[in-house]
């Protein structure tokens, strides 16, 4: 995969994060997996993320806010 396939641009769930006043901490605490600042800044930021770390954000997401949001709501890419 070549670099520039990598990096999708900002991501709706940045969006998210401002319409909740949510920070990058805020779900790394809201979550019960091992999800990391580091995560959640390239979730935002648009670099490419495995499924599986898609999916800690995401759950960690739908905790903080007590929404049930889905992947294409945060992501504008598959993994």
């Amino acid at each position: 995969m070549n670099e520039a396939t990598r990096d999708h641009g900002p991501q709706p769930l940045a969006a998210l994060l401002e319409r909740h006043e949510l920070s990058p901490t805020d779900l790394v605490r809201a979550s019960s997996e091992q999800l990391t600042h580091k995560m959640v800044a390239r979730a935002s930021k648009g670099r490419h993320l495995t499924g599986n770390t898609m999916g800690k954000v995401l759950r960690a997401l739908n905790a903080a806010t007590q929404s049930t949001y889905d992947l294409p709501d945060l992501f504008n890419y598959k993994p």
